[in-house]
């Protein structure tokens, strides 16, 4: 079993630390032996780690600046929400990404749901029918730019008259699709997906698997194919035992991949990964 360390808690007070503290977690998860690194994509703090008047970094500027600080791990939002840039903006960003960081973005995306930022910053908040259609062409469009072809491009929601993205991508960045909704949301996973990630809870999980197979064997496409992870953000501390007999559970169900992170208000998120790495990836290593 592998594991992402997720980022979601930029302490209030001085701003100084804010990038030395969030460049020592990023490198320390490195040295750890997480598989990836990632961010919330928001503008806004999320009410339920803190308040929206909490400091909160823009991700994928922050993502630039830990291209620099690290080698290996992969950088990327868990996720983007697909209201906040347009999509060829998106996909001219990402492949920025890739190139600085030697091939190691990633495409995490969502339909979006924070709505307060929305309002808060005047960013259109369509209807949650519309924000799936959003994001299926925005899927198509960095599709074709990251392609030989720059073309136009015609949805119903965007018109791109040219698809030009140069440089593009060392590699063709894994796409990631958050979210759980077996109707939308997982047949677009079994389209369009490389990895899929959830935070369904692992007892609700074997309806979302049912559905991701389903879609799946309707477009002709092995479910194999397809990286399942999972957002898992329960203390492993205060009872290892369960806490991996839970990972356990996971990776019965073909999640090679769980996402863990610092507790909100952890004055010391680095130390955190660190014990993490310490304590606990060893005995990830030998689930699954």
């Amino acid at each position: 079993m592998d594991f992402g360390v997720h980022y979601i808690d930029f302490l209030p007070g001085d701003p100084a630390p804010l990038g030395p503290t969030l460049a020592r977690t990023a490198v320390t998860a490195e040295q750890a032996g997480a598989t990836m690194f990632t961010l919330a994509d928001h503008f806004l703090q999320m009410e339920g780690a803190g308040r929206a008047q909490d400091p909160f970094l823009e991700g994928y500027t922050s993502m630039g600046f830990l291209a620099g600080q690290t080698d290996s791990i992969t950088l990327t939002m868990l996720v983007t929400g697909v209201t906040y840039r347009y999509p060829g903006v998106l996909a001219k960003v990402v492949a920025t990404l890739d190139v600085l960081s030697q091939g190691r973005s990633m495409l995490g995306l969502g339909a979006a749901w924070y709505e307060r930022e929305h309002t808060a910053l005047g960013i259109a908040f369509p209807p949650l029918r519309d924000r799936f259609e959003m994001l299926e062409e925005t899927l198509r469009i960095c599709r074709q730019m990251w392609s030989d072809d720059d073309g136009p491009f015609e949805g119903e929601h965007y018109r791109l008259a040219e698809t030009i993205c140069e440089p593009r991508p060392i590699r063709r960045p894994p796409v990631l699709l958050g979210g759980s909704g077996e109707k939308k949301t997982l047949r677009m996973v079994a389209q369009y997906a490389d990895i899929w990630n959830t935070t369904t809870p692992l007892d609700e999980l074997r309806p979302k698997l049912d559905a991701l197979h389903w879609h799946c064997e309707r477009l002709g496409r092995n479910p194999d194919e397809i990286r399942r992870s999972a957002g898992f953000f329960a203390d492993p501390f205060a009872d290892t035992a369960n806490y991996l007999k839970t990972v356990e559970g996971y990776a019965e169900l073909g999640f090679d991949l769980i996402n863990v992170g610092p507790y909100p208000g952890n004055p010391d998120p680095a130390g955190w990964v660190a014990r993490y790495g310490e304590q606990i990836a060893p005995k990830l290593a030998e689930i699954g």
